[in-house]
């Protein structure tokens, strides 16, 4: 192969994009057994039935169904909404870049659409925004971490197109309510389409935590976002669906690449859907634990928000970096946002007593 000559440039919108970092493994200590903590993980590994279900599935020589049919078909069962109410794909990411690809993009002009998330938020919604040709309109979160939708509405403009809203919020926790969603979406203009990112609805104890299907079925500008990776615990298999009107599934569909998902991936998904009450029962495990933790944490001076996911986040600041050094020197690997934070998955018993052991000796709890 040539060496000679320069290579092909990419779109200028990819250099300046940010770098999606994954989650890094805890380091290995002499002593102790490593926890990952930095990716917000179920810890517990998938039930039996899932399993069985992974292992007959496994005829790899064929393709899947083209449009994820029959997770589909159990999806609308359970969820009491029509099956061309659904798209399937390669995890909620995917999902929202199908999304994106619909209704953001360039215009006939050359001039870019806008898409409003909050920020600090998921990171990959400024990757995914700019990758569609969209112009990423973060708004800032509100000192407690949380949404600030009078903000949001201020940043609509005419070439607003798509609205993200993260419920709960990744990385820092608090969740909208249900009332203050259908305040916000009554002064949404109706051509908008807003994407509620539940990736983490399970985990949400909020008396008024938003519902988005619910939400979803009286307004057709409105989609869910969900994923089999948090509470089902079948993130390496990356399952993810949206749940909208159907007019709006079908222009998403439109665009979409088929068989994003494996047959393998649809059959741990029916199984986990079918072993739902177990499934819940696993996520009241992790809730419990998280609140444990962060009730002692709050006990000994550390400010955290409300924590409405399988992870809790610490506002350390520029101490953010400094604090997740001393966690890999404790075997445990955290998600640090350099200038902003520290996320933290919920683990084990034995990882969240270290937690708590390494927060109680970190100089900088109450600052």
């Amino acid at each position: 192969m040539s060496t000679v000559g320069t290579a092909p440039r990419p779109r200028p919108e990819l250099e300046r994009l940010p770098v999606y970092r994954a989650g890094r493994p805890p380091a290995d200590v002499p002593g102790l057994v490593g926890h990952k903590l930095s990716s917000n993980e179920n810890p517990f590994r998938p039930l039996p039935e899932v399993a069985a279900a992974v292992r007959d599935a496994l005829a790899l020589n064929r393709y899947p169904d083209a449009t994820a049919a029959p997770l589909r078909e159990a999806l609308a069962d359970v969820l009491s909404v029509p099956v061309d109410g659904i798209v399937a794909g390669a995890g909620s990411l995917d999902v929202l870049n199908k999304i994106l690809a619909a209704f953001a993009g360039r215009r006939a002009d050359g001039t870019p659409d806008e898409v409003i998330f909050a920020w600090r938020s998921f990171e990959s919604y400024p990757i995914s925004v700019g990758l569609s040709g969209a112009k990423a309109v973060p708004v800032p979160l509100t000192p407690e971490g949380r949404h600030d939708l009078d903000a949001f509405l201020a940043a609509i403009t005419d070439r607003t197109r798509v609205i993200i809203l993260c419920t709960p919020n990744n990385p820092t926790g608090p969740a909208l309510s249900g009332t203050e969603l259908d305040a916000f979406l009554d002064r949404v203009p109706a051509d908008i389409l807003v994407v509620i990112d539940e990736a983490y609805v399970e985990f949400a104890r909020e008396p008024d935590a938003v519902d988005a299907l619910a939400t979803v079925r009286h307004r057709p500008n409105a989609v869910a976002l969900r994923t089999f990776s948090k509470a089902h615990g079948l993130a390496d298999l990356r399952v993810g669906y949206a749940v909208g009107h159907p007019d709006v599934i079908a222009s998403v569909q439109r665009g979409a690449v088929p068989f994003a998902v494996s047959t393998v991936g649809q059959a741990a998904a029916i199984a986990s859907l079918n072993a739902m009450p177990r499934v819940l029962e696993r996520v009241e495990a992790i809730v419990v634990e998280q609140e444990r933790v962060v009730a002692e944490l709050r006990s000994r001076g550390w400010v955290i928000p409300d924590a409405q996911g399988n992870f809790f986040w610490l506002p350390l600041g520029e101490q953010a970096e400094a604090f997740a050094d001393a966690a890999l020197d404790a075997a445990l690997s955290v998600r640090a946002f350099p200038g902003d934070g520290v996320r933290i998955s919920i683990g084990s018993p034995e990882a969240n007593d270290r937690v708590l052991d390494l927060c109680g000796h970190w100089a900088g709890a109450a600052a």
